[in-house]
């Protein structure tokens, strides 16, 4: 198992493409902290985890916008576990408020809640959990970009500079952090087809996407496991720095 005894967080885990992530990394041996806002779903997610019997799970009910959210979770993973190895910012918004618009009429509550969410939350988490991986001499974060960073999206202007400003940040925390021995990494999902997308009436985009895609079908959260655990890794001890498309060959760099 390639996560044997690490520890891991993952911000956005309770649900969705995190729970993936969550269940994937308890796989491979993590004991996982779930830190997100769904306290319902993560509560149940960290039994079903320990039901298992190989790792240890738990809950913490965080809010990446507060900054005393955010430390408490992490004093919790912590103390908690023992150790803090992994962190994987996750926690994003795009369905809450991602109706499709032009860019002047989106508001600027609307605009400040996206960032708030999908950029400041990961700088949040990275401040909070960079301490113990300091410590500890290593460290691995992983962060959740998007495609539509490198090829934009009409009407979701608000979401694509969000998303663009995760592999910037991602490659300054890689310049600083580095000499730590932690590694920065993004990854770039295509369009995904589970209930969220699916909830937001977008089945006609994930169709085209799966068109133009080399290889020709929808994307499942299953596809990006295997990236975020390589990244997650001693595979990637090497690695920092980098942006991972994940999209099934649509964009090419």
């Amino acid at each position: 198992m390639r996560l044997a005894g690490r520890n891991a967080i993952i911000t956005g885990g309770a649900q969705g493409i995190g729970a993936v992530y969550a269940k994937a990394f308890a796989v491979e041996g993590a004991n996982v902290t779930i830190a997100d806002i769904a306290e319902a779903e993560g509560e149940a997610l960290a039994r079903e985890l320990n039901e298992q019997g190989d790792v240890e799970a738990l809950f913490v009910h965080t809010d990446v916008t507060d900054d005393n959210s955010v430390t408490h979770m992490a004093r919790q993973a912590g103390e908690t576990l023992g150790k803090v190895d992994i962190l994987v910012n996750n926690a994003a918004i795009y369905g809450e408020i991602g109706t499709k618009k032009p860019f002047d009429e989106i508001s600027l509550e609307e605009w400040e809640k996206m960032m708030a969410v999908n950029v400041r939350g990961i700088w949040h988490c990275t401040k909070a959990v960079s301490p113990y991986m300091k410590d500890q001499g290593y460290g691995k974060i992983v962060n959740i970009s998007s495609v539509v960073a490198y090829v934009g999206a009409a009407g979701f202007a608000h979401y694509v500079a969000s998303k663009a400003a995760v592999i910037g940040l991602t490659r300054a925390l890689a310049r600083e952090l580095g000499t730590h021995n932690i590694t920065v990494n993004a990854v770039a999902p295509g369009l995904v087809s589970n209930p969220a997308t699916r909830q937001l009436n977008v089945e006609e985009y994930i169709e085209q996407s799966a068109n133009i895609r080399s290889i020709r079908r929808a994307m499942a959260p299953e596809d990006l496991v295997g990236a975020v655990l390589f990244l997650a890794s001693p595979d990637s001890d090497f690695v920092s720095g980098q942006t991972f498309v994940v999209d099934g060959g649509a964009v090419m760099s």
